[in-house]
């Protein structure tokens, strides 16, 4: 199984989840439009392949990339609005830790109300 993949079950199987490219890349969305995830791959030629997710802000980004600068890095365009790359492409991924952050990332895209509905 690839990690686009992957991604796209653990992805699809959050509340009202739907996917859609944009910007070249897969996208992961609650309907409506409020992203959750995304799967970037060499974007813009980095040479990295990643699933990228929304985290709490920039505090929470620093903290992970002090944590694991070889895992989580800030990706281009993204991180200004709080966003976070793990890095899929090393060896060893932790897909359990992956579906930790995109469930997380669902509940910070998601309105109280849907949250609440699906009991996050």
């Amino acid at each position: 199984m690839t990690p686009l993949d992957r991604l796209r079950a653990i992805a699809m199987e959050q509340p009202r989840a739907a996917e859609k490219v944009s910007h070249g890349m897969p996208v992961f969305f609650i309907e409506k439009g409020k992203t959750f995830a995304w799967y970037s791959a060499n974007h813009h030629g980095n040479g990295i392949t990643a699933v990228l997710v929304k985290t709490s802000g920039a505090d929470e980004q620093d903290a992970l990339v002090e944590m694991d600068p070889d895992l989580f890095y800030k990706p281009a365009y993204l991180a200004p609005s709080g966003w976070i790359g793990i890095r899929v492409d090393t060896g060893g991924t932790d897909w359990s830790q992956i579906e930790a952050r995109i469930e997380q990332s669902w509940a910070y895209a998601a309105t109280p109300r849907l949250r609440e509905q699906f009991g996050r």
